[in-house]
C-alpha cells in the first residue's frame, strides 16, 4: 500500500504536490483536483477590523480534493480540517491520501479563514516579517516563543483577539455553503444527498465541535467526527509555540475570551446558534450540562485520539469539553515511544522510523475504520 511507509510517502507527496495544480498520483490511483470557492466578506461583526475584508486571498481561493481515480460521483465525503497558523498543506498530504485510499472516499482539504492559501504570502515570508519580528522581540524581551513562523498571527491576535472568533465564524459560514453545495448535488464530485464526515486536527476539531453543535440548517445532523489531537475546552488549550503563537498573543487571547467575550453589549455580536455553541466551549463550567448532553447525544458519531504528551490540546481539556464519561467512551489516549509534539506528531527526523510509521498507521487506520 502506498502509505505504509509514512516518512517515504511524506517526501514523495510533498515533491508531487503543487498548490492550485491538479495532478494524478500514479502509484496510489488518486486524483488531486482543485475547486474554486468564494467566501462572503464578514458583515458588521468584522467592521472594526480594518483591512481584513480587503485581504483578497481570504475571499477567493481554491481547495484540493483527494479522490479515487475512475469514479465520477460519490455518495460520501470526508472533510479534513487543519490546525492553527498553518501556511501550507505539507503535513496533511499523507493524512489525506491514507484516508482516501482506505475509505475509498474523497477527502476535502478546506482551509480555515486567513490560513494556508487564504493568507497573503507575506505572512510566511521571513524577509517581509523582519521588522515585525524585531518589534515584538523588543517589546516582549526574553520571550523565546517569538518566531518568524508565528509572528504574523501573534501580532494580529494581539491587536484584535476578536479575530480568532471571526475567523472561525467565517469558516463555519463557508462550510455551511460547501455542505449545501455538496448535499444538493451541485458539486462536480458528489451525488445529491452525499453524507459528509469530518476528520479534524487541533483547532479544526474545536471548529467542528462548534459546527456540529450549531448544526446550521441541519446540515451536520448525520456527520461523524473523528478528532486527532483536538477537542479541548478553550480555556485548557495552550497555543504558546514557535509554530503557533507567542506568549503575549496567547495571554491576550485567553484573557479576552475567558473574561470578556459575551459580556459586551448585546449588539456587539450576533447571538445565533454559532455564537451560542462557541460560548459553551470556552470554559468548562459554563452550560456544562447542556454541552455534555450534546456530546452524549452524538453517541457513536464521535471518536478521536489524544496524545499523552500533547501540551497544546491536553487530554484533561478534552474531558472538560466532552465530560469524563463521554471522553472515556469516545476518545482513545495514546503515547508514542519517540519524541513528538502536538505540532509534529509524526517526526521524520528521528532514527526510529519504524516506530513513527507504526504510530501513523495506528492513528489513521483507526480513523479510516471509523470514517468508512
Amino acid at each position: 500500500m502506498a502509505t505504509t511507509n509514512y516518512t517515504e510517502r511524506h517526501i514523495v507527496l510533498n515533491n508531487s504536490f503543487s498548490q492550485n495544480a491538479d495532478c494524478h498520483l500514479e502509484d496510489s490511483a488518486i486524483n488531486i483536483r482543485y475547486f474554486h470557492f468564494n467566501s462572503l466578506a464578514c458583515t458588521r461583526d468584522q467592521e472594526s477590523l480594518q483591512g481584513d475584508n480587503r485581504i483578497t486571498e481570504n475571499l477567493s481561493f481554491a481547495y484540493p480534493v483527494f479522490s479515487p481515480a475512475g469514479k465520477q460521483k460519490h455518495d460520501h465525503a470526508i472533510l479534513l480540517l487543519h490546525g492553527l497558523n498553518e501556511r501550507n498543506w505539507n503535513k496533511y498530504l499523507t493524512w489525506a491520501e491514507y484516508l482516501c485510499l482506505n475509505t475509498s472516499r474523497p477527502v476535502i482539504l478546506f482551509p480555515i479563514a486567513f490560513h494556508i492559501n487564504r493568507s497573503p504570502v507575506s505572512w510566511s515570508t521571513p524577509r517581509s516579517l523582519v521588522n515585525l519580528l524585531n518589534f515584538r522581540r523588543n517589546r516582549y524581551v526574553g520571550d523565546r516563543s517569538i518566531s518568524f513562523a508565528n509572528v504574523a498571527l501573534s501580532e494580529r491576535i494581539s491587536q484584535s483577539p476578536e479575530r480568532f472568533y471571526l475567523s472561525g465564524r467565517q469558516t463555519w459560514a463557508d462550510l455551511t455553503t460547501l455542505f449545501q453545495e455538496i448535499r444538493s448535488g451541485r458539486h462536480p464530485l458528489f451525488r445529491e444527498g452525499c453524507r459528509i464526515d469530518i476528520f479534524a486536527y487541533s483547532i479544526g476539531a474545536f471548529l467542528s465541535q462548534v459546527a456540529l453543535m450549531a448544526n446550521e440548517k441541519n446540515l451536520f445532523s448525520d456527520s461523524r467526527l473523528f478528532m486527532f489531537c483536538g477537542g479541548s475546552i478553550f480555556r485548557s488549550m495552550c497555543g504558546i509555540s514557535r509554530s503557533i503563537m507567542d506568549r503575549a498573543a496567547f495571554d491576550r487571547l485567553q484573557d479576552y475570551y475567558v473574561n470578556y467575550f459575551g459580556s459586551e453589549s448585546e449588539n456587539r455580536w450576533r447571538r445565533d446558534s454559532a455564537f451560542d455553541a462557541f460560548y459553551r466551549m470556552i470554559v468548562p463550567e459554563r452550560l456544562q450540562g447542556e454541552r455534555e448532553a450534546f456530546f452524549a447525544s452524538l453517541g457513536k458519531r464521535i471518536k478521536g485520539i489524544a496524545l499523552a504528551k500533547d501540551t497544546v490540546i491536553p487530554y484533561h481539556g478534552v474531558q472538560e469539553a466532552l465530560g469524563k464519561e463521554n471522553t472515556d467512551s469516545s476518545i482513545q489516549l495514546l503515547d508514542f515511544p519517540f519524541p513528538y509534539t502536538h505540532e509534529n506528531p509524526f517526526p521524520s527526523n528521528i532514527a526510529d522510523i519504524t516506530a513513527v510509521n507504526a504510530a501513523f498507521l495506528r492513528v489513521f487506520s483507526h480513523a479510516a475504520n471509523f470514517l468508512q
